[in-house]
């Protein structure tokens, strides 16, 4: 795209930034991240894992939600690659990943929302 003349001159020399313009794929995975922000519950339940560990029926108590619901929520922050899950017996229990991703989400909902994570026995817990 940076040999590409625009059909209109505005004065700005905008042409030398588009060789550097990622391709359209590259900004899919852009919004596919942005998408999983459109639901607060999801929020709430990514937010909540970036803290602790925990299975489905805990987190369906804590955010007073089906665990069904949970369920579909967990699978999309999943497969997104925003959180991890681990068997131990029957119990599944998830937690966020240790992903620049899920650190990048994570950063964002907590400026978003303006609140600061917990700190637990002098360890900060914002470094997810």
């Amino acid at each position: 795209m940076a040999d590409k003349k625009l059909p209109h001159d505005h004065g700005q020399s905008i042409e030398k930034h588009l060789g550097m313009m990622p391709a359209a794929e590259d900004f899919q995975k852009a919004a596919e991240i942005f998408n999983l922000l459109n639901d607060g519950s999801r929020i709430r339940i990514f937010w909540l894992l970036c803290h602790c560990e925990e299975c489905v029926m805990n987190i369906s108590s804590i955010v007073s939600m089906s665990s069904p619901a949970v369920s579909h929520h967990l699978r999309q922050l999943k497969s997104r690659g925003l959180i991890v899950s681990r068997r131990e017996g029957k119990e599944v229990y998830y937690k966020a990943a240790d992903t620049e991703d899920a650190k990048l989400m994570h950063h964002i909902i907590e400026h978003a929302v303006k609140i600061a994570c917990p700190v637990e026995d002098n360890q900060d817990s914002r470094s997810l």
